[in-house]
């Protein structure tokens, strides 16, 4: 099976599997989604979404976060890694976006990568959920699985999302970015599957021998 051929696979399976895959971030408009994309940097979904009702009860506009202050956002995401830095950069945010944007989140990747704490990752993840853009977000986990399945012989995560951008339909892309987060969590996770052990893996794979090393993004 060609590289061509998995990704036509990957495809039909994960559309079989998750057909509308939802939005893993709990978020009330594009504001609030944002700022869980920045949270979960080094964090779960899991713990975000725990966090962030009680964050958002306290405002779902820039201007809202702006004014209740960096001590008290840092307050209610202080069980997050690197708390300090991100309560810090959703406040400084939140006044850009307040002063400089009339309280609404730029429809522009490179508007959002100027904002503190916004890199491309985040960036693309808001451009296509909130906007519906076609990006790719590629991820630690997109891009394991990318090297596991080889669709990539790339050294990071931008070198892997241009690969993937290459290979699959540009229409394809934003669902693809949330089916494979969905996939590898279930069943290509890092520690449950070496590359031979889950369904899609043995499927494109069967006589693989050995484990797949990934490199570090």
């Amino acid at each position: 099976m060609n590289k061509m051929q998995r990704a036509n696979l990957i495809m039909r399976r994960l559309s079989e599997k998750y057909p509308n895959p939802p939005i893993p971030l709990y978020h009330k408009n594009e504001y609030t989604l944002l700022i869980a994309v920045l949270l979960s940097a080094q964090s779960t979904d899991k713990k975000v979404n725990e966090l962030t009702p009680n964050l958002f009860k306290n405002g779902e506009k820039a201007s809202d976060l702006y004014n209740f202050g960096e001590q008290n956002i840092y307050n209610c995401i202080s069980q997050l890694g690197l708390a300090n830095t991100k309560a810090r950069n959703i406040y400084k945010l939140s006044k850009i976006i307040m002063q400089k944007y009339n309280n609404k989140v730029p429809n522009d990747i490179e508007a959002l990568k100027a904002l503190p704490g916004v890199g491309h990752k985040t960036a693309s993840v808001v451009m296509a959920q909130a906007f519906g853009l076609e990006t790719f977000p590629v991820d630690t986990h997109i891009h394991r699985l990318a090297q596991r399945w080889e669709l990539t012989s790339g050294k990071n995560v931008r070198e892997t999302e241009k690969d993937l951008k290459n290979l699959f339909p540009k229409r394809n892309w934003n669902s693809l970015h949330l089916q494979m987060i969905f996939y590898g969590r279930e069943y290509c996770r890092a520690r449950g599957c070496d590359g031979r052990v889950c369904e899609l893996c043995k499927e494109m794979f069967p006589l693989r021998r050995k484990a797949v090393v990934c490199n570090k993004a």
